[in-house]
């Protein structure tokens, strides 16, 4: 991995970075109004350390778990990873990246800032008046079933995401590039609107990672490509450029690089970087450039 200073990265159209270090540092460094769409998931601030563990099942003479036609299995641990979701200040550490965002965006570029329910009403007072109360476009709401339940208040099972546009007058949207859903009362409409589908609204039905699923990598954390592709298919055009300053298992690039647009990926875990490489190779997935920000 190349070693280089924040301020010798440069966007070249065709190849898209993936970079190792501090974020900051980063996205001080990137030109003003480079980036079309800007998607960050930070941490949410729980409070905890967040964990998961790889599983896999492979066949074995002499595994304790029995499948079928009685053939045997054994299950093996794999890599655990995990990052610290706590910070004494947390909106003194995310609001220099928020302003840096404002600033890095194109005149018709778009943010989504994805939350949840413990820090998005502070963030929706931050961003109106970082952008002004006119660029707020949406509070999409992806909501999920998945996961344990709370005894002594309602389950919380959505997040926020919310959607701010640098120009509220001009900015890039086209709904016809997204993916529809079925409607929920197809015998309300025409048998050719069932088969089309409707758009989505500001509310997202959509599965978390499947625990068992091919798309897993096992980082904490990490969203589907549904929603990744749906963001960015919206809110940009082939070409542009993608940023991810909390990139994580890089669901971003892969969806980016599936719609072809350019991608900057910046994470500072080196677990997280190590599951990037592995992710792209399996997708196969080329001219990217891996980068590690000197000190």
């Amino acid at each position: 991995m190349e070693k280089v200073t924040a301020k010798k990265i440069k966007l070249v159209d065709g190849e898209s970075l993936v970079v190792k270090g501090d974020n900051l540092s980063l996205i001080r460094a990137l030109p003003d109004e480079s980036i079309d769409l800007i998607y960050i998931d930070p941490p949410f601030n729980t409070g905890k350390v967040q964990t998961r563990q790889t599983m896999k099942t492979v066949r074995s003479d002499t595994g304790s778990r029995i499948g079928f036609k009685g053939q045997t299995y054994d299950t093996i641990k794999g890599v655990a990873f995990g990052y610290n979701d706590s910070f004494e200040d947390y909106w003194n550490f995310l609001e220099p990246r928020l302003e840096e965002a404002w600033r890095l965006l194109t005149p018709r570029g778009t943010l989504y800032l994805h939350l949840d329910y413990r820090e998005v009403h502070y963030a929706k007072v931050l961003l109106d008046a970082l952008f002004g109360r006119d660029s707020f476009l949406n509070e999409i709401i992806w909501a999920y079933d998945y996961g344990a339940r709370a005894k002594r208040k309602w389950p919380a099972k959505h997040d926020n995401i919310l959607v701010y546009v640098k120009n509220p007058h001009d900015y890039q949207f086209n709904s016809e590039e997204v993916d529809r859903e079925p409607y929920m009362a197809p015998g309300l409409v025409t048998p050719e609107k069932v088969a089309r589908g409707k758009l989505p609204t500001d509310v997202w039905w959509h599965t978390i990672v499947s625990p068992n699923g091919k798309e897993k990598t096992g980082y904490p954390t990490q969203k589907p490509l549904g929603i990744l592709r749906r963001i960015i298919a919206a809110s940009s055009r082939p070409n542009d450029w993608v940023l991810d300053f909390f990139a994580g298992s890089g669901t971003t690039g892969v969806a980016a690089a599936g719609l072809g647009r350019n991608f900057v990926l910046v994470d500072q875990n080196p677990e997280a970087i190590q599951v990037i490489e592995q992710r792209f190779q399996d997708q196969l997935l080329t001219n990217v450039k891996f980068i590690e920000l000197e000190d």
